[in-house]
């Protein structure tokens, strides 16, 4: 496996590959590899021969007080773990390739309406680091393919909706959450908590679960949301939301069948921050 820095060496790669009417599938990340990465990696190999795989903790995604700093950074030991599945490129770029002007003095990629609720409301400007950095990385990687976990679902579908949206020739293919055994997603943050915290995390599945079957029963969105951030209570959480949403708009549920929502959670345990989701058509 290779790995380049820039975009000098990210382009000789690519058009060797180009040459060679090769197919190009790219997995963005901000590293901190764990299987649900390398999850990723393997559907991105059944997408085409060339798998390109980023590394970048993108300081325009982090509010003031978020956790930039302490974002864990494992370089080596995600070159290791996509050396041994066989991963074609790894792409590591420094900040000064990614903003040759500066963070301050970069362009900004804001996509309206779906990045203004939920993560948008709780973190004000993630969303606008999301959509431009992926912007950049599409623009210098421009694969066929580009594959995202359903874990961070309001992000699949910014990335869904800017690639339509600028006529990008590339499919965004989204991959179900992995989790653990007790239905903890798989996440870089899960290493913050403390083993009490662990074992009560799992209550965020379980409590996406008890969504779903509520709404099933017929319950109706606002009383669902509101029992569910009590649950959360109960278990020592502390929620950002608890939220049943049309799927592919995160739009309040109006008259849309069950098989076309989604449940949402974002939940601080201590200081770490934890999202999930349960589409309900998969549930």
């Amino acid at each position: 496996m290779q790995t380049v820095s820039d975009l000098t060496g990210l382009r000789s790669v690519l058009r060797a590959w180009r040459r060679n009417g090769e197919r190009v599938a790219y997995v963005p990340t901000m590293g901190n590899l764990h299987a649900g990465h390398f999850a990723l990696v393997r559907r991105a190999q059944e997408c085409a021969p060339r798998v390109v795989v980023s590394v970048f903790v993108n300081p325009t995604q982090f509010g003031p007080g978020e956790d930039f700093g302490r974002y864990p950074r494992t370089l080596e030991q995600d070159q290791a773990g996509l050396a041994a599945l066989q991963c074609d490129l790894l792409f590591a770029p420094t900040v000064d390739v990614m903003y040759p002007y500066g963070t301050s003095g970069t362009l900004s990629v804001h996509v309206p309406e779906i990045t203004e609720v939920l993560e948008g409301a709780c973190r004000p400007g993630h969303f606008d680091g999301v959509a431009t950095v992926v912007a950049k990385l599409f623009s210098m990687v421009q694969p066929d393919f580009a594959v995202f976990g359903e874990k961070d679902w309001q992000q699949l579908q910014l990335v869904r909706r800017l690639a339509r949206d600028l006529a990008l020739a590339l499919e965004v293919v989204g991959l179900p959450t992995v989790r653990e055994p007790d239905g903890l997603a798989l996440s870089s943050r899960n290493q913050f908590l403390d083993e009490s915290q662990r074992a009560r995390a799992s209550q965020l599945y379980a409590t996406l679960t008890w969504m779903h079957m509520t709404a099933r029963a017929g319950h109706k969105p606002a009383a669902i949301e509101r029992a569910a951030v009590a649950r959360l209570q109960r278990y020592g959480f502390a929620p950002d939301y608890c939220a049943i949403r049309v799927a592919d708009s995160l739009r309040p549920v109006t008259t849309e069948p069950l098989s076309r929502q989604i449940a949402l959670v974002a939940a601080r345990l201590g200081s770490t921050r934890l999202i999930d989701n349960l589409p309900f058509a998969s549930a």
